[in-house]
């Protein structure tokens, strides 16, 4: 079985910008904004980097939580396996343009889990 590596962390906040400070302030990590999608995100060497999404109604956070991002190479087949176990599909595999996709699934205990695929990779 091949491996599936956390490769993206969002803290969720109730204000993205303060928690890049706290966060810069803290451990000293990288923040860079991205405008376009108000996505405020942290660099950390060697890694994984990861963001502050808001919560809204737009990201669909209702609670501060910290949500992974477990590398995919088959997102469709992971939420279908993780469906068979017990899990709830949150969020069905999305396009992030020009960057990949990314679904979102709830364990049988309640956590929220991320699935990612980079474009690089076809999707």
């Amino acid at each position: 079985m091949e491996s599936s590596p956390i490769v993206h962390v969002e803290i969720v906040s109730s204000d993205p910008k303060a928690a890049g400070k706290f966060y810069s302030d803290l451990f000293g990590w990288k923040i860079e904004v991205d405008e376009s999608f108000n996505y405020v995100q942290f660099m950390v060497e060697p890694g994984p980097g990861g963001a502050f999404p808001a919560m809204d109604d737009q990201t669909g956070y209702k609670r501060p939580m910290v949500v992974p991002y477990v590398h995919s190479h088959d997102i469709d087949a992971d939420l279908k396996k993780a469906e068979s176990l017990g899990g709830t599909v949150q969020v069905p595999k999305t396009e992030i343009p020009m960057t990949g996709w990314f679904a979102l699934f709830a364990d049988p205990t309640g956590n929220t889990i991320g699935l990612y695929t980079s474009a690089r990779e076809g999707g």
